[in-house]
């Protein structure tokens, strides 16, 4: 069940959407620790959505029935982090510290917390794999296996990235992060848009 984990870990993470921009983003602008503590910030949130999908349908009901609320909070945190960005890339680049790394994992442990899509991902992956309380190591494994197979995707991520920083001229990153910075608001306001729907 590990090895089944870490690959469906592994595939959930590697779609480039708002998460993949914004661990790139800090890559650029903070640094390859920063990139990489962002993206197990998701794969935090997952592993924890996946231990509550495994504790009970009772505990999942209620977060469901709130779906539409966090998806919008969600949307308008998006937006906050893609203007925040926006302003951000027309300075120049900051140290990474102690304090900035935690904001980012945080920010984007409440950013995946925030979309109660991932628990239902997890609902249908245990129906598949039948996996219950009662047979708890292998759902246990199952869980270490996708958090450890999207944090490998995130440290693959924010070292390539690192590498590409160092071939880019100054120009060519500030019209990525510009564009990153687009996309994550792009995808904010198309969640507030299906909210009011």
């Amino acid at each position: 069940m590990f090895t089944t984990g870490f690959g469906i870990g592994f595939a959930l993470a590697a779609p480039v959407g708002p998460i993949g921009l914004l661990c790139m983003q800090r890559t650029l602008r903070h640094g390859r620790i920063s990139g990489i503590v962002s993206g197990l910030g998701a794969a935090t949130a997952d592993f924890t959505y996946g231990l509550l999908a495994l504790s009970g349908f009772s505990l999942v009901q209620s977060l469901l029935t709130q779906a539409s609320w966090m998806q919008l909070i969600g949307s308008l945190f998006l937006c906050y982090i893609g203007w925040s960005m926006f302003q951000a890339s027309s300075t120049a680049s900051i140290s990474d510290t102690a304090s900035s790394r935690l904001s980012s994992y945080l920010s984007v442990l409440l950013l995946t917390f925030l979309n109660p899509m991932t628990i239902t991902l997890f609902l249908a992956l245990f129906a598949r794999f039948k996996l219950t309380m009662t047979n708890g190591q292998d759902a246990f494994l199952f869980l270490i296996g996708i958090f450890l197979g999207s944090a490998t995707w995130w440290v693959i991520l924010a070292n390539i990235t690192h590498l590409l920083k160092h071939q880019l001229a100054t120009p060519t990153l500030r019209i990525i992060q510009w564009t990153s910075a687009s996309l994550i608001i792009g995808f904010g306001a198309f969640g507030i848009i299906q909210f009011f729907l």
